[in-house]
């Protein structure tokens, strides 16, 4: 049996790639499937608008990723039975001043020189495409690749394609600690109860570091970093905006086609706590409403924070570990989304062959640990390959 600690977008993807292999695997999710960090996202899928100096080692990582979510999308749904609203409207990155544009247009050389297919508009360009901008907005970034998914649809759908696909999904059950004799997993902890399991993937986000029973050395560095975000309801049949919006100091307003408007998100180091602030809210609505004053009037229908799961580097951490049988997929921290159709496929590989896919050698957990010894020897050591992953099929 294989075990998943923790039922959001990650672990319930890989989780249903998994069992539709045949496989028998269950998802421990301390509460609800996909109502945590999942549920708290906003669905953006824009590594290009995203992209940060510093990060160009993740970025083919993010755009392979954002290639298979058409595909993606439409096997959930169709394993599922269930919309996941993914849209291809494209994202703006507007200036709203002239300091702004500055801003951006700095921002589009860098893209550029990555390579990547951005489009430059005068203010009065992108007021064409979005009207309700303000009048203040002097320039824009348009990236058509850079799309959006509804991340609350999304989870409902990954978790009734997962259950229809045979798995087993335990709500409301925290793993306690992992069981292992120092060189492999044998199961995991409930309560007081031990469950064999031959294969244990550490998908919980944030909590991931937290579980007891993991080695110091297999130990993922993840922290929580905490983002408060509220949604807006726009008049039905007449949405405000039809793009992903980026605006300053990291705004983005995410139009879903029911009418909501998601607005985000701050990005605190407040470890585990989700307390809304009067400060955290006020800049988003501020900024949001500098950018879109029609959103003035426009009812508050909600607002809550979520705990992104940050490593060190911000890119995520994958595959196997020095304990044999015990797989991270954790680290995501903004990417989750993005990343839940590129994370599935290879851990679901490594576990079914033994293979770790090239595409995911940086994102190891070897990269933290300083050691010379290479990917391929920790995948031996760990014992995940052809001749396990033929059990149970």
């Amino acid at each position: 049996m294989i075990a998943i600690i923790g039922g959001g977008v990650i672990g319930l993807a890989i989780g249903w790639r998994l069992a539709a292999a045949g496989r028998a695997v269950t998802v421990f999710e301390r509460a609800e499937a996909g109502r945590a960090s999942t549920w708290a996202a906003a669905g953006m899928l824009a590594p290009q608008v995203e992209a940060e100096p510093g990060e160009e080692t993740l970025l083919p990582f993010l755009l392979d990723s954002r290639a298979r979510w058409a595909g993606f999308a439409a096997e959930v749904e169709a394993a599922s039975g269930l919309a996941v609203d993914y849209r291809t409207d494209g994202t703006l990155v507007v200036a709203i001043d002239r300091d702004e544009r500055v801003r951006i247009q700095d921002r589009m050389d860098y893209l550029a020189r990555l390579g990547l297919a951005l489009d430059w508009l005068s203010g009065y360009e992108a007021r064409q495409r979005e009207p309700h901008l303000a009048g203040t907005v002097t320039a824009a970034i348009f990236s058509p690749l850079d799309h959006q998914v509804d991340n609350r649809k999304l989870a409902v759908a990954l978790r009734a394609a997962f259950v229809r696909a045979g798995g087993a999904l335990r709500e409301g059950t925290e793993v306690a600690a992992l069981v292992h004799d120092g060189a492999r997993v044998s199961g995991v902890r409930v309560a007081d109860t031990a469950i064999a399991t031959d294969t244990v993937i550490v998908a919980a986000g944030a909590w991931s570091r937290n579980i007891e029973g993991i080695p110091d050395d297999c130990r993922p560095p993840v922290r929580p970093v905490k983002g408060q975000m509220l949604a807006l309801a726009m008049p039905p049949g007449a949405p405000l905006l039809r793009h992903v919006i980026w605006g300053r100091k990291g705004l983005y307003m995410v139009p879903r086609t029911d009418g909501r408007l998601i607005v985000g998100a701050t990005v605190e180091e407040m470890g585990f706590d989700t307390t809304l602030t009067a400060g955290g809210q006020f800049e988003l609505l501020r900024n949001a409403w500098e950018t879109v004053p029609g959103i003035y009037d426009l009812p508050l229908v909600e607002s809550w924070a979520g705990l992104r799961p940050g490593s060190r580097d911000d890119a995520p951490i994958l595959g196997p570990t020095r304990l044999g049988g015990l797989v991270l997929a954790t680290g995501h921290h903004r990417n989750g989304i993005l990343l839940a159709p590129i994370t599935a496929d290879i851990v679901a590989e490594y576990v079914l062959s033994g293979r770790l896919a090239a595409a995911a050698t940086p994102f190891t957990l070897e990269r933290f640990t300083h050691r010379t010894d290479n990917v391929v020897g920790v995948a031996a050591a760990a014992g995940v390959g052809a001749g396990v992953a033929a059990e149970g099929r």
